[in-house]
Order: structure tokens, then C-alpha cells, then sequence
């Protein structure tokens, strides 16, 4: 799927029920998503065939979605990252909310968006270069939208992201 559609979750979603194996294939699977499928049989005290059978059946009923790549954004020169709050206008809001979402999501520098409820509208993860990075993007992509009424910056100093993340040193 393209990075700039967003899927529509079904109204009627329920809770996958996930036994205590599919369970502890999706921890390894956080843990180590390049495992081979002989490890990780291995891992669990299963037959490979199990192992396969087992982790198709999450990719199917969607509890697995990808497997991804954990970047180092200092390596490849974006070693900057922020969170900007983003406040919209209040008025035609639905029509601005898709707006918004849309033209942000497709940018380069924005690693997550988040739609969230309370002070800000949006979250926006960012990585880039340096600091007048950060402040040419808040200017040119966000507080440049008419309908943005106020941003918050964040500059991220360390973060921790479960089951991935290097630990804290």
C-alpha cells in the first residue's frame, strides 16, 4: 500500500484470540522479524512446518501487518528528530484534518504521524540534518498551512521503542 493511503479498519473488528504459541511467535517475531523459520521453530520446540503454518495464519487474520527495517537515521544524516504538536483552526475541520494528513504524510522528513485527541491535533515525528532543518520544515510544510493555528516543537534527545530499540546507556 502506498505510504500516503491509510486503511480503513473495519467497523466491525474484533480482537484477534491468539493462543499461548501464537503468542509467543508474535514476541520472537517483535523481538527479531528476520528470524528464519528454522530458528524460530527451533526457538518454540516446534516443527518448521508448524512454525510456517502458525505465522501465516497472523499474517492472514492481520495481527502481523509487515516486517520492517529499524533505520539509523545518524546514518544516513538525519540524525535530528523532533515531535511537532500541530494545532488546526477550528471551522471546516473534517475537510482540514484529511487535508492536513494527507499533504504531511507524504514528506520525507516525517518518519510517524499521529491523529490524537486532546491539547494538538497531530504529532508529527521528524528526523532531519540539524536544528534549522527542523525550523524549515515547521515553517515551510507546517505553519504554512492555512489551516494550522499553532505548532509545538519537541526536539527528541533519546528514545526508547519496545522489542526494537537499542537500550538507554
Amino acid at each position: 500500500m502506498p505510504r500516503s493511503e491509510s486503511p480503513t479498519p473495519p467497523k466491525n473488528l474484533r480482537v484477534a484470540e491468539l493462543d499461548e504459541l501464537d503468542e509467543r511467535i508474535v514476541e520472537i517475531l517483535e523481538q527479531d522479524g528476520r528470524i528464519t523459520n528454522a530458528d524460530l521453530a527451533a526457538a518454540l520446540d516446534i516443527a518448521p512446518s508448524t512454525a510456517h503454518v502458525r505465522t501465516r495464519s497472523l499474517i492472514e487474520r492481520g495481527v502481523i501487518r509487515g516486517f520492517h527495517a529499524s533505520v539509523d537515521h545518524n546514518r544516513l544524516g538525519r540524525g535530528l528528530q523532533a515531535i511537532v504538536g500541530v494545532t488546526l483552526r477550528p471551522g471546516s475541520r473534517h475537510d482540514s484534518i484529511v487535508q492536513f494528513a494527507d499533504e504531511v504524510r507524504r514528506l520525507p522528513e516525517v518518519l510517524q504521524m499521529f491523529f490524537v485527541g486532546g491539547t494538538d491535533d497531530f504529532l508529527v515525528h521528524i528526523a532531519v540534518e540539524g536544528s534549522s532543518d527542523v525550523r524549515r520544515f515547521v515553517v515551510d510544510h507546517l505553519s504554512a498551512q492555512q489551516s494550522v493555528a499553532s505548532t509545538r516543537t519537541s526536539i527528541i534527545f533519546e528514545y526508547h521503542r519496545n522489542a526494537v530499540a537499542a537500550p538507554f546507556r
